[in-house]
Formats: C-alpha cells, structure tokens, sequence
C-alpha cells in the first residue's frame, strides 16, 4: 500500500488520459475495461492507435486492484514518471509567450486532492508554472492527476530542493514575490501583478512557514467577511490567481 502511494506513473480516469495523449505524453500502455469501446472510450482507443500506443481490455477488478483514486472511470495509462522541469524553464516558457511571468510556489501542501484543484486553478487562470519542494510536499500522483481534470499536462511544475533558494533566483529575475496570509499588510486587490509575479501559498494547517514570509516581498490577505477565518488552499489560490488574470487581460 505504501508503494502505491508514491506512484507517479498511472494516469487515472478518461479526461485525464485523453489530456495525456493530446499533449503527447510518453504512454507505455493504455488499459481499459473490457468491453467498454464507447464515448470517449472509443477516442482514447483511436488516438492512442494513431500514436502506436498499445491498448489492452482487462477485467474491472485488475483496474480496481491498480487505482489509487477509486474513481479510474474504466480506464488507465501506464507511463514514464512525470517528468519536473527546472524553475529556470518556467521563466523561459512566459517569455517564449510574451508574457510576465506568473508562476506558483507551494509551502508544504500534502494532500492530493488539493494539489490537484491547484494545479487545475493555476492552468485556467494563465499561470505558467508552480514550484514545489521535493520533500513534504506531494508530487504528481495519480490523485493529483486526477483532481487536475488532466491540467498536469498544460502546466510546467518544478521540484526543488529549498524553495527559498529558488525565491531568491525568480527575485534576480525580476518577479515579484506575494505571500498570501490572513495577516497579510494589504488587501489582494490593492497589489499590482501585471509585472514578474509569484505568489507563495502555505498547507492549511501551518501556513507559509517563516523564513519563506520573510523572503516574501509582501505579505497580502482576502478579503474575508464571514465566521469562518480561513479559506481552502486551492480557493485562496483561485481568488488571488483571479486578480492577476483580471488586471493582465485589462492592461
């Protein structure tokens, strides 16, 4: 079960693996339900025969026994493990677009389904990358995966060493670094992210942890009027990915 926690190389699910063959991910094999050929089934067959990819019928219970998401939709890819990019690929990837970067750096999110929403919300929303630290911190899993609708592909995402570091390095680059905190000095809505922008988003149960705050070029908060003083991981993200995509497309 431990080892199966940690795997990086099955994509689980329909859109996901359609997702995969589009972006011409490296597939070594792709399972299905025997039996199932329709709908979106029959377009996964069709592109991964016109990309010599082999397709196997199995029984649901050898899928059942694979999934680490419970919910493989009667389909799953075997492939190479996900393959992180540098940071210093991210910067080139907004420039080839010419574009400001806009990139994501995560302090210690662990759980997977939250990852999944992030990197989801990250490639809606016009990032081009998102950092995160190679130790606790979850990597590209099949749950991730999954809870990215296939965004994975769409989306450069680099594992590094110490995050820190890496603030530093966009810094001499020119990008501007938010820490997002409820006890932020400003508002979201009060900074400008049409420059160079990162934006630095903490676990939900310890936050931003702080030495990275204090690497931070500033620290800004939500808006929150409610009872309830903390907003998911993702949602936060959403919400200040939101500010940044509104004041991009208005310039």
């Amino acid at each position: 079960m431990e080892d199966k926690e940690v795997r990086e190389n099955i994509i689980e699910g329909r859109n996901p693996v359609l997702e995969a063959l589009k972006k011409k991910r490296t597939i070594e094999q792709i399972l299905i339900t025997k039996g199932d050929k329709e709908g979106v089934i029959r377009v996964i067959i069709a592109q991964a025969k016109e990309n010599k990819i082999p397709v196997k019928e199995v029984d649901k219970r050898k899928l059942d026994a694979m999934s680490q998401t419970k919910a493989h939709q009667g389909v799953i890819a075997i492939t190479s493990d996900y393959k992180y990019c540098e940071v210093q690929d991210i910067l080139e990837y907004a420039r080839e677009r010419g574009e400001e970067p806009l990139i994501i750096i995560l302090d210690e999110i662990e759980d997977p389904h939250n990852f999944g929403a992030i990197i989801r919300t990250a490639e809606v929303l016009g990032a081009h990358g998102i950092i995160i630290p190679n130790r606790r911190n979850v990597g590209i899993t099949p749950i991730v995966s999954k809870g990215s609708a296939g965004a994975i592909e769409w989306i450069k995402i680099a594992k590094v060493t110490n995050i820190n570091r890496e603030i530093d390095y966009l810094k001499e680059n020119g990008v501007w670094v938010y820490g997002a905190d409820m006890d932020g000095e400003s508002y979201s809505f009060q900074e400008n992210y049409i420059p160079g922008t990162a934006i630095v988003i903490g676990s939900e149960g310890k936050g931003i942890s702080k030495l990275t705050k204090e690497k931070c070029d500033k620290i800004v908060k939500i808006p929150m009027t409610g009872h309830i003083s903390s907003l998911n991981a993702s949602v936060a993200l959403g919400m200040l990915l939101y500010e940044a995509a509104v004041q991009r497309l208005k310039k």
